[in-house]
């Protein structure tokens, strides 16, 4: 199965998409299932795993009723408030549904200490018991954190999303990639390959900018904990789904075809217990 670890959908809303300023505008608008699905069909890309943009509940309800009635969304990502009191009720509630396979916090947007926190990991300790994942959305300067975090919960999934999300325009950041290839000997972390063409700058880029940094996380990950994902729709502020995806497919066209499957594919739908 090919499969694309990291994509979003919403109904859009200039209160609820705030983060979607003028240097985007051309995703100021609806993205929904029946938008994707023609474009993973012409990439020959099989399903998707739905991503929170939102930190509502009511999002993850809206997700989770895009993939009950499209086949191809193999799984959920959604949000619940790892803080409140009620988590497990919540949890229960969500994982009732086979399709609801993980949590992300928009922790990019949070001080540093944030995953830190005891409230914050107290809920982490909650996720593994219900078989569910954790997306790590953050920037390159929080990586310290979230090695602590891995650290503290050795027997919890997690994924770093978007690599971490370091400044491609600037070319290879020393820190950035000690703290990749430190987190990385924890073998309860996988790495999204996805959301580089976003971290150029102007939304600029050429292929062989993002090489040095597939270096790193290749050789940091090796190709059983590294995913494909597209960002889709955020990445169409750089360049359509075909361009983020071949700037992956070209990278590793060398390697054996076992190797490409699981980043294509296999290892999303092993983290995110997809049949």
């Amino acid at each position: 199965m090919v499969l694309d670890s990291h994509q979003h959908f919403w109904n859009y809303a200039p209160t609820t998409h705030g983060w979607i300023d003028d240097s985007m505008k051309n995703i100021r608008k609806d993205f929904l299932p029946h938008d994707l699905k023609p474009i993973l069909g012409a990439c020959k890309i099989d399903g998707c795993i739905a991503v929170q943009a939102d930190q509502t509940e009511q999002e993850t309800v809206f997700l989770l009723d895009c993939a009950v009635n499209n086949s191809f969304i193999k799984g959920v990502v959604g949000w619940v408030d790892l803080r409140a009191h009620n988590l497990v009720e919540r949890l229960e509630h969500f994982a009732s549904n086979p399709l609801f396979k993980g949590v992300r916090h928009i922790v990019q947007g949070e001080p540093l200490d944030f995953m830190l926190r005891k409230d914050f990991q107290n809920g982490i300790q909650r996720l593994n018991g219900f078989g569910l994942a954790y997306d790590i959305l953050i920037y390159h300067y929080q990586l310290a954190p979230a090695l602590e975090l891995a650290k503290k919960f050795p027997d919890q999934k997690f994924v770093i999303d978007h690599i971490a999300k370091p400044r491609i325009s600037m070319g290879m950041d020393s820190e950035w990639k000690k703290n990749m290839e430190e987190i990385a000997q924890h073998e309860n972390v996988y790495c999204k390959i996805s959301g580089m063409v976003t971290e150029t700058d102007g939304y600029q880029w050429q292929s062989h900018e993002f090489t040095p940094f597939l270096d790193v996380v290749t050789q940091a990950f090796g190709t059983k904990r590294l995913m494909f994902g597209s960002d889709w729709p955020v990445s169409l502020v750089s360049c359509n789904y075909r361009e983020a995806l071949d700037i992956v497919k070209n990278y590793f066209s060398e390697f054996s075809r076992e190797e490409q499957d699981c980043i294509m594919g296999k290892n999303a739908a092993k983290f995110y217990n997809v049949a």
